[in-house]
């Protein structure tokens, strides 16, 4: 219960922190297709006002963030995911299609509104089919507030927004993922630092057969100036579909200081392993010969690797940027050698004044990650349900109370004592649904991820979790199956404050945290193709203390119902305006549900919920009709419309 109240004392200082000198940035983007070539081989991307990757957000914690976000792509949907900002207060802003919002039609504009509590490395992406793998993502940084002295110094900052690139189209990747016989992806042809790379040769091989002839274009390498002998903070994030990588820099060494916009316990590494959804901050010190410049390397991890390292230079001043490095790009670990990649994950502490953990959770859930069929269709499960994702956004239906929305069953919290994680499945059916795990709010939540084999023998792969609205503590991890007797082993000293956490093949890996931001939220493996497939859950917590939904978010809702659900309706309108006459509430309940009410429908519904005639809604009809009708001749309209 401290630990609950420390939250919401910390809460409630950033906000009067934020209130003092806090700023709106307001920003008019327009999502389009592109012609671009990442890797020197042209190909669509997703775009936004005309560049690839999108427009970095830069903005300081407290501010207030407004994207006022156009859809240009002719035929398909659209919405954005702020990864890692928690959206207090603003669920509906996530950016997350048939959970936080419906989709944005093809021409239409919906305006992202939030506030950006706490500083820290963030990138923001797209979350309607498979448009992140498309390009349609872009960096997101938080500054410290002007009162606010973060605990490291540095001299200047490097961003580095890594990513995977295909050749095939991602319509052609989804066809294929839902096709039977089941076609996988494949490899990324190319790894992107900043959305840059070399397809199908090296920069480091010069003179070579595999050399890269290129010095202008959109595929030019990645330069980064810095001077000698100074400190710089280097921000990273990962923003693959597929690929879990791994960043060296040729003869420097990195000091660890944040994870997901937490700040952890510095510690130094030669190399670093960062999985899909993942961000960090280092700091390293440019005392290198300054006669020289260096390779910055990206290479592929926990697959076999069939795509070559990303490469960029880090250019010390005043050497000219086309120097190559004298000396070899730093070689990435072996990519099964979970050793070298455990060793790294484990070492991630909070540092000293963290908010601790409570020490005892309410309710526990253990979500077994397993490969499955349905009707020969290959899937990922949680707990044998594959997620799908119904036309209605979750928090809109649970909002409103509308029936048959979702799949109302409440789903597994466990799997079968007998279910052997270290052999593929007996019986490899599985089903989907839309169900949602309801949790009550401010309660202590604790998620154990059990991986397992998957459907082929001695498959076990890397699954990133990530959770939107929230940050967790990460308690631990294990090998083979999680028992009770794991808890035991539990860090509640100094677990790392996380939004995405890893875990390994074979093993399990446990967070907990409070169900303390009114919303629905999704948490899904951040592996694109593996979302698509399934691989994810839905978590519901105070939805009826959410407020002013806009009409926007949830513009596709479109359901018949009865009084019983009108009646609901016009409770939720008496919560959002204050106090209000039967017939006036079942008119306001109009206004806030969106365009997909009939307005008969919600009069009849009103008057059968309350019992009046619906005399008062016709009169203030009328009364907003004609003043509509006045102020369109009053723009130079016909008014004809009356």
């Amino acid at each position: 219960m401290a630990t609950k109240m420390l939250l919401f004392t910390l809460c409630c200082a950033m906000c009067l922190r934020a209130s003092w000198a806090s700023k709106a940035r307001h920003f008019r983007w327009e999502v389009g297709y592109l012609l671009w070539s990442p890797d020197c081989e042209e190909n669509v991307a997703i775009g936004i006002n005309g560049q690839f990757p999108g427009p970095t957000i830069r903005a300081k914690a407290g501010d207030t963030i407004a994207v006022e976000l156009k859809n240009g792509l002719h035929t398909e949907g659209v919405v954005i995911h702020w990864h890692g900002i928690r959206q207090f207060g603003t669920p509906w802003a996530d950016g997350t299609a048939s959970i936080s919002q419906c989709a944005i039609n093809p021409e239409e504009t919906f305006v992202y509104r939030f506030k950006v509590d706490k500083p820290g490395t963030y990138f923001y992406h797209g979350h309607y089919g498979m448009q992140r793998s498309a390009g349609l993502y872009g960096s997101l940084i938080v500054d410290a507030a002007d009162d606010e002295i973060e605990p490291f110094a540095y001299d200047g900052e490097i961003n580095l927004l890594l990513s995977d690139w295909y050749h095939q189209n991602v319509y052609a990747q989804m066809t294929g993922l839902d096709s039977k016989p089941f076609r996988w992806i494949g490899e990324p042809q190319s790894l992107l630092i900043n959305g840059r790379g070399q397809f199908n040769c090296s920069l480091a091989a010069v003179g070579g057969a595999n050399a890269c002839n290129i010095s202008t274009g959109q595929c030019a390498p990645v330069v980064f100036r810095v001077l000698p002998n100074k400190t710089y903070r280097v921000r990273i994030a990962s923003i693959t579909s597929l690929a879990s990588l791994n960043l060296a820099i040729g003869n420097h060494k990195m000091m660890l200081v944040e994870a997901d916009g937490n700040y952890v316990k510095p510690f130094t590494v030669k190399d670093m392993d960062i999985y899909s959804g993942e961000s960090y901050s280092v700091l390293i010190t440019t005392d290198q010969n300054p006669s020289s410049n260096y390779w910055i390397s990206v290479g592929v991890r926990g697959r076999l690797p069939k795509t070559n390292p990303a490469l960029a230079i880090l250019n010390y001043g005043p050497n000219s940027p086309r120097k190559l490095p004298s000396s070899a790009p730093p070689i990435t670990p072996t990519w099964n050698d979970y050793a070298h990649s455990k060793n790294f994950t484990y070492k991630i502490l909070s540092r000293q004044g963290t908010v601790k953990p409570p020490t005892k959770y309410d309710r526990q859930m253990i979500f077994l990650n397993t490969q499955n069929k349905i009707d020969g269709h290959i899937k990922w499960s949680i707990n044998n349900i594959s997620l799908v994702l119904p036309p209605t956004p979750f928090l809109g239906s649970i909002s409103y109370g509308l029936k048959g929305a979702f799949n109302a069953q409440k789903p597994p919290e466990n799997f079968p004592r007998f279910y052997d994680v270290m052999k593929p499945p007996q019986n490899p059916n599985t089903t989907q649904g839309s169900n949602v795990y309801q949790l009550k709010l401010n309660s202590t939540v604790d998620v154990i991820l059990q991986n397992a084999n998957a459907l082929a023998g001695n498959v076990s792969e890397i699954h990133p979790w990530h959770l939107h609205g929230h940050d967790f503590w990460v308690l631990g991890y294990g090998d083979g199956r999680f028992t009770k007797k794991d808890i035991a082993k539990f860090n509640l000293k100094n677990p790392p404050l996380r939004n995405t956490v890893v875990i390994f093949p074979y093993g399990w890996t446990a967070l907990r945290f409070v169900a303390d931001n009114p919303g629905v939220w999704a948490f899904h493996c951040h592996i694109e193709p593996h979302l698509h497939m399934g691989m994810g859950v839905v978590f519901s917590e105070g939805v009826e203390h959410v407020r002013n939904i806009p009409t926007e978010a949830l513009g596709c809702v479109r359901l018949n119902f009865g009084p019983d659900q009108a009646q609901r309706i016009t409770k939720r309108a008496r919560r959002e305006f204050g106090s209000l006459s039967s017939d006036d509430a079942g008119f306001r309940a109009w206004q806030i549900t969106g365009s997909g009410f009939e307005e008969v429908d919600l009069e009849e519904a009103a008057m059968r919920s309350e019992g009046g005639n619906g005399d008062g809604i016709r009169r203030r009809r009328q009364r907003r009709d004609l003043k509509a009708a006045t102020t369109t001749r009053f723009e130079g309209g016909d008014g004809d419309k009356i």
